[in-house]
C-alpha cells in the first residue's frame, strides 16, 4: 500500500477580524497519495481555497493564522518550516494553479520572463534551456504561435489563455503535488477536456499527486479518485469518487448531486438547496448545515456532529449516522 505524499491532520485556519473570528478551515483532515487525484468540492466560502493556501503557507498574517493541526508532506510538517524553506518547496515540490490568473501573473513582465525565472529559480538550467522548456509547455497547453506569444504581456491574452499559461508555469518544474484551484473555470469545453487530459498525462509520467478544487461535479467524476466535500469550513463527507456518486450520504452532498442537470425525457425542475451558507463569523449552534437540511432533527440544532465511519473508506459528518455508528477521528 502506497504511503501518503500529503497528509493533513485536524487543520484549523482562522481569520481574526474586528467583527469576529472567521473559522475558514475548521478541523479538516485528508491525505493524498502519489499518482492519485483528490477532489475538494463545495460552495463558494466553504474553505476549499483556504485549505490549499494553508498547505502552501500563503495565509495572509494578520489577520489569518493556522491555529492548530499538521500538514505532513513527505513525512515532514510544513507548519514547522521557515519561510525560506517554504519558498524552495513552492513551485518545485508543490505547485498551484490559482483561481484568478490575472492577479497571479505579473502585469509588467512578459510571459517569457515569468516562466524562465520560475524554472531557473528551482532548476540548474541555462536561460536558453529554460526558454526552450517554456515553449514546449506553452505548446502542450494549447497556446498557438508560441514563439510570438511568449514575448507578450498577460493583458494581451484572453482569460482562458492566461489560465493555460498559469497551468504551464505550475507544471514547469515537474512538481510532486499539483494543487489546481478551479483550473478550467475560464476555459471552453473543448479546451477544458484537453487540459484535464494534460493533467492526467503529466500525472502518469511524473507519478504526481493532484488536489483538484472545483465546483464542477462533472470534472470530479472524470478525473478524481477520492472526493472531500466541504461546507462552512468543515469536511462533511469523504470517500472514493464512485462511492460518492453511487451512495453519497450527507444531505449536503445529496443536494449537490440533485442540482446537476440530467438528460431525461421529463422536463423536471432542478432541485435546489434552500437558503444560503452561514456567515462564518456567526455560525449556528449544532450542525452548520441544519438550517438548510431537509432531514433536520431537533438534536441537530444543539449537537455538532463528528466525522462518522459509515463503511470502509467512507466518513460522514452527520447525526443521521451517529446514532448507529460510533464517531471516529480521521
Amino acid at each position: 500500500m502506497k504511503a501518503a505524499l500529503l497528509e493533513v491532520r485536524h487543520l484549523h485556519t482562522h481569520f481574526f477580524t474586528k467583527s469576529g473570528t472567521v473559522k475558514a478551515v475548521d478541523d479538516v483532515s485528508f491525505s493524498v497519495k502519489p499518482g492519485e487525484t483528490l477532489g475538494i468540492v463545495g460552495e463558494s466560502g466553504s474553505g476549499k481555497s483556504m485549505t490549499a493556501m494553508s498547505i502552501l503557507g500563503l495565509i495572509p498574517s494578520p489577520p489569518g493564522k493556522i491555529v492548530s493541526g499538521e500538514i505532513l508532506f513527505k513525512g515532514e510538517d510544513l507548519l514547522k518550516k521557515s519561510e525560506k524553506e517554504m519558498r524552495q518547496i513552492r513551485g518545485k515540490e508543490i505547485s498551484m494553479v490559482f483561481q484568478d490568473p490575472m492577479t497571479s501573473l505579473n502585469p509588467v513582465f512578459t510571459i517569457e520572463k515569468q516562466m524562465v525565472e520560475t524554472i531557473r529559480a528551482h532548476e540548474k538550467v541555462s536561460k536558453k534551456q529554460a526558454f526552450e522548456r517554456s515553449l514546449d509547455l506553452l505548446h502542450l497547453v494549447g497556446i498557438p504561435d508560441v514563439k510570438k506569444r511568449i514575448k507578450m504581456y498577460p493583458h494581451e491574452f484572453s482569460g482562458g489563455m492566461r489560465q493555460r499559461v498559469m497551468i504551464a508555469m505550475a507544471l514547469s518544474c515537474n512538481p510532486s503535488l499539483l494543487i489546481a484551484d478551479e483550473p478550467t473555470t475560464a476555459l471552453d469545453v473543448t479546451i477544458q477536456a484537453q487540459i484535464l487530459e494534460l493533467f492526467k498525462k503529466m500525472q502518469d509520467e511524473l507519478n504526481m499527486a493532484i488536489i483538484m478544487i472545483t465546483h464542477d461535479l462533472g470534472v470530479v467524476a472524470e478525473v478524481c479518485d477520492e472526493v472531500l466535500v466541504m461546507y462552512a469550513g468543515k469536511a462533511v463527507e469523504m470517500t472514493y469518487t464512485k462511492q460518492l456518486f453511487d451512495n453519497g450520504k450527507h444531505p449536503y452532498t445529496l443536494g449537490l448531486m440533485q442540482s446537476i442537470p440530467k438528460i431525461t425525457p421529463n422536463k423536471e425542475k432542478l432541485e435546489v438547496i434552500e437558503g444560503l451558507p452561514p456567515d462564518l463569523r456567526r455560525l449556528p449552534k449544532g450542525c452548520h448545515f441544519a438550517p438548510r437540511c431537509k432531514y433536520v432533527m431537533e438534536r441537530c440544532l444543539i449537537e455538532g456532529p463528528d466525522m462518522t465511519k459509515v463503511s470502509e473508506h467512507h466518513t460522514v459528518r452527520c447525526l443521521l449516522y451517529e446514532k448507529t455508528k460510533k464517531a471516529v477521528k480521521q
